[in-house]
């Protein structure tokens, strides 16, 4: 698919991000429970904009603007860096500066991401099926979505040619911009390991580099190589930095949707939990059939996907899987094979509605994912 496609059908998506985040307020009354909504407030942009740096979005504004503060290394450096040089060129226009970023980003990532997975017969389906997905306005806000779906789909694309070490020093950017970014080894080795050259198994080291480097910065600036890691608990009720396994995860889910009344937080936590276990079924139905298909580059997608995917749940909660699962780009590479016309219009129709919904009440304050 040409880029000039890819960007119109995506700008098109913002266009409509941008009218549901105008529209909201109409119907949905301002929560704005999250840290430093005031200053949020106080940007001197149109509601309906600046609504789309709500929640993570404030922070990375504000280390963008004033490097970080306290317990704020949970947030990865590279967006929030890269919005700053863009901000020589665009004088207090930070907010911009990255919605431009993850929006740009996302284009060029949708076009490698479908060069490098999509077939004639499945590019239009694989494409709606990213762009409707509930969480899906992620990609196109002010979140590191759209930055590390680029630069995952740039790390496969270089794979597919056989590029690992380009590949490698992606993935270095990769790991500065989201923890998840480490483990983007796993295509480069899994590539290496059946190629002619074995000795590129090396560059599969790469990727750690960016984690390090952030590590050594932290260990330099607030004595603490994994702050990082420590901070997590402040940022998500639930998240433990002790590790706990999957089945005492579900059982606490269990626990609070037969427990607690119904509200707008039983919905976001049926969501949570519904999603993860749509997606660890899809994703383990997908391992079962790449192991027997043998495709190096599939095989290390699902992989990269089952570790994205279960890799928060060490934390205690299924908080923000809604969010997370996106980049389990597997589950869109195996569900665009689907056959069946109608079952695919129901699908993209349930997405697009919940999507719709899910936007409205994140721009109106309330936590979503």
């Amino acid at each position: 698919m040409r880029l000039s496609k890819i960007f119109l059908v995506s700008y098109i998506k913002l266009i409509l991000i941008l009218l549901v985040s105008y529209i909201a307020p109409r119907f949905i009354i301002y929560w704005g429970f999250f840290g430093h909504v005031n200053m949020l407030k106080a940007y001197p942009i149109p509601a309906f904009i600046r609504s789309l740096a709500s929640f993570d979005g404030i922070y990375y504004l504000r280390i963008a603007n004033s490097g970080y503060s306290q317990f704020e290394q949970v947030f990865f450096p590279l967006y929030p860096l890269l919005i700053r040089l863009g901000n020589v060129f665009l004088q207090n226009k930070e907010l911009y500066v990255g919605l431009v970023i993850s929006n740009l980003s996302f284009v060029i990532g949708l076009y490698f991401f479908l060069k490098t997975f999509a077939t004639k017969k499945t590019v239009w389906f694989l494409l709606a099926l990213i762009l409707f997905f509930p969480t899906a306005f992620y990609f196109q806000i002010f979140y590191t979505e759209g930055l590390f779906f680029l630069l995952v789909s740039l790390v496969f694309y270089l794979c597919q040619k056989k590029q690992l070490l380009p590949a490698a020093l992606v993935a270095i950017l990769a790991s500065l911009t989201r923890l998840m970014g480490i483990f983007l080894a796993l295509p480069i080795l899994i590539c290496a390991l059946n190629s002619q050259n074995k000795k590129q198994v090396i560059y599969s080291l790469l990727p750690f580099l960016g984690l390090s480097l952030y590590m050594f910065y932290l260990s330099q600036t607030v004595g603490d190589p994994l702050a990082f890691f420590h901070s997590q608990s402040v940022f998500g009720e639930g998240r433990s930095t002790n590790l706990i396994l999957l089945p005492q995860v579900y059982f606490r889910y269990l626990k609070i949707l037969l427990t607690a009344s119904l509200s707008f937080v039983y919905f976001i936590s049926f969501l949570e939990v519904s999603i993860f276990t749509i997606f660890l079924i899809i994703l383990g139905v997908d391992l079962k059939k790449q192991l027997r298909a043998k495709n190096p580059l599939l095989l290390s997608l699902n992989l990269f996907s089952l570790v994205n995917l279960l890799l928060p749940t060490f934390t205690g909660s299924f908080m923000s899987m809604p969010r997370f699962a996106i980049l389990s780009l597997s589950f869109f590479v195996y569900l665009s094979t689907l056959k069946n016309k109608l079952l695919k219009a129901a699908l993209l129709a349930i997405m697009a509605c919940l999507q719709v919904v899910l936007l409205g009440f994140f721009v109106q304050g309330y936590f979503v994912s």
